[in-house]
């Protein structure tokens, strides 16, 4: 049994729990009910995190006839990461704790038509204003930029318009320039993870609340070693409230509709990013909605994206927000997902607009009653990619 891994994957779980727990922090009993582990190797475990100054302890909570328990939790400022969006005309980054919580930002034009090499003096650039020499290490880099691109191996497809972006390996020419680990991913892609990470932080629960976890005592003992309590069962990430494999409990399925300067979609299935076999899934803006329409730069006539641009353009948000209602409408029959979360800057320009239309298609459609949530996603798609460069630490796949 390879002991370094096993510890390396019991820590996240661990890790995982107390992030979704969030300042309330949970009690040992608790974390080894929800781990499937024993309290001895929980003990373990939380001993040498605080020792990592990664968790501290949150109280002590209320006593049901026996010790007060003590309740952990992480500590949010021990490490950072850094997102990136790079959009067609701007890039944003931001700085955020394990938590999620944006500490440093910055924002800039950038021209995406001028190559791959000016992008990357850019991202470095920006990497640099909202890093802190003298603060908390960086864990990682998560850049979000337009596909299609390959996830896996961190090269740049073919983006529409942007031939010389063909081919392009962004991830380790970032690697290389700014010495940390570096995530690539798709704009929508990191929408679809920043929305679930707003929706874990908005349902921590109050102090009070997680004092009232039902167990008797801390189990202080470190007499058995990690490696004998079948630690390995991945029992701990899908125990959450959602049971949905993320420890939070956020929504088991929801699609992020991005509307700037183009349109895309992040799926969020079975409680992480759907990305498909070849790092391609979430083309939403280029489903035909009007057969011989007017022509879209991917090819095709009438596509979803060329459609809700030309009325931005003129001015008819709502209008615009009907188009993109109409196609959510179909991904939703397709997938049945519990929530439609909607993010960009058009998005931003009119939030009321673009939910209440897009809401109002799918009250339209009654192929099924129980119609999902249509709501704001609550964070950016720079927070998703800092999200993603976090994930390790949980347990995640980036």
């Amino acid at each position: 049994m390879n002991l370094p891994a096993l510890r390396g994957h019991n820590d996240a779980l661990v890790l995982d729990l107390l992030r979704g727990a969030g300042p309330a922090g949970l009690g040992r009993t608790e974390l080894a009910a929800r781990t499937g582990l024993t309290p001895q190797a929980v003990s373990k475990i939380t001993a040498r995190l605080g020792a990592d100054g990664l968790v501290a302890e949150a109280g002590r909570a209320a006593s049901t006839g026996g010790k007060p328990r003590t309740l952990l939790r992480l500590v949010p400022d021990v490490r950072h990461a850094v997102g990136v969006h790079l959009d067609r005309d701007e890039l944003r980054a931001v700085r955020v704790d394990l938590a999620g919580r944006v500490v440093a930002e910055s924002e800039g034009p950038l021209d995406f038509r001028a190559g791959p090499e000016e992008a990357v003096e850019a991202v470095v650039r920006a990497v640099a204003r909202v890093a802190d020499p003298s603060g908390p290490p960086l864990l990682g880099v998560g850049v979000a930029a337009p596909g299609p691109l390959d996830h896996r191996v961190g090269v740049m497809g073919r983006v529409t318009g942007f031939p010389s972006w063909k081919g392009f390996p962004l991830r380790g020419v970032l690697e290389g320039r700014l010495g940390l680990p570096v995530l690539l991913d798709k704009d929508t892609n990191a929408g679809a993870a920043a929305a679930a990470g707003a929706w874990l932080r908005a349902t921590w629960p109050d102090a009070d609340a997680e004092a009232d976890i039902n167990a008797d005592a801390d189990a202080d003992s470190d007499a058995e070693v990690e490696a004998d309590v079948g630690a390995g069962s991945g029992a701990g990430v899908g125990a959450g409230p959602g049971g949905d494999g993320h420890a939070g409990g956020g929504p088991r399925t929801c699609v992020y509709l991005h509307v700037g300067t183009g349109l895309g979609a992040g799926l969020w299935l079975g409680g992480g990013v759907y990305r498909g076999v070849r790092s391609a899934a979430g083309e939403f803006g280029h489903q035909v909605l009007l057969l011989d329409g007017p022509p879209c730069r991917c090819g095709a006539r009438g596509c979803v994206e060329v459609l809700c641009l030309e009325a931005v353009n003129r001015g008819d948000l709502a209008g615009a927000a009907r188009i993109v209602g109409e196609a959510a409408a179909n991904l939703v029959a397709l997938l049945d997902v519990d929530r439609v979360l909607l993010g960009g800057r058009v998005v931003a320009a009119a939030p009321d607009v673009f939910v209440a239309r897009v809401g109002a298609v799918l009250a339209a459609r009654r192929l099924d009653p129980a119609r999902p949530v249509v709501a704001l996603a609550g964070a950016g798609v720079a927070e998703g990619a800092a999200e993603m460069a976090l994930a390790p630490l949980f347990g995640h796949a980036g």
